[in-house]
C-alpha cells in the first residue's frame, strides 16, 4: 500500500511571511503528520505557539472525518491567521454536515468513534459545519490567542 500524501496544490508556493495556509489533497496514512506540522509551525511563527497543540488536535479529527466519512476523500485544509486567533476549516465534497452526538460531554464507548466534535466543542473558542454548495461542506474552529498581537 502507498502512504504518501496525495497533494493536489498548496498556497503560498514559496516561504514567505503569510497570514494563511491553504492546501487540497487527498489524506493518506501519514496526512495528519503532515497537517499537524504545518499547523503547528504557522501557529507558532504567527506567534501564537500556546495554540499550535490544540490546533493540531482539532485538524487531526476534521481529517479523521474526512477519512471516514467522505467518499473520494478529497479535501481542502485552511488556516489562517485572526486578529485574535488562528482559523483551521476543513472543506470536502460530501453534504452532509456531521452532528455533535453528546453536547453534554465526551461520548461513552470505544475512544475511536464519537469523540472528535466532542473534543472540538470542548477545546475551540468555537465550531460550525455549513454547506457551501449543493454537495460541499466546510467544517471549521477556531482559537483565541489570550495574548495575540494582530496581523
Amino acid at each position: 500500500m502507498n502512504a504518501e500524501i496525495h497533494v493536489l496544490d498548496y498556497e503560498p508556493h514559496l516561504l514567505a511571511p503569510s497570514h494563511y495556509y491553504r492546501t487540497r489533497f487527498r489524506p493518506g496514512a501519514h496526512s495528519a503528520r503532515h497537517v499537524r506540522r504545518i499547523v503547528r509551525a504557522y501557529v507558532t511563527a504567527w506567534g501564537m505557539a500556546p495554540l499550535a497543540e490544540i490546533a493540531e488536535l482539532g485538524a487531526t479529527e476534521l481529517l479523521a472525518n474526512v477519512v471516514t466519512h467522505v467518499p473520494d476523500g478529497t479535501c481542502t485544509v485552511m488556516l489562517r491567521r485572526r486578529a485574535d486567533g488562528v482559523r483551521l476549516e476543513v472543506h470536502d465534497n460530501d453534504p452532509t454536515l456531521p452532528e455533535l452526538r453528546c453536547p453534554d460531554g465526551l461520548p461513552d464507548g470505544p475512544p475511536e468513534h464519537g469523540h472528535g466534535l466532542a473534543l472540538l466543542d470542548a477545546l475551540t473558542d468555537a465550531w460550525d459545519a455549513e454547506r457551501t454548495g449543493p454537495a460541499t461542506k466546510m467544517v471549521w474552529f477556531e482559537l483565541v490567542s489570550r495574548t495575540a498581537a494582530g496581523p
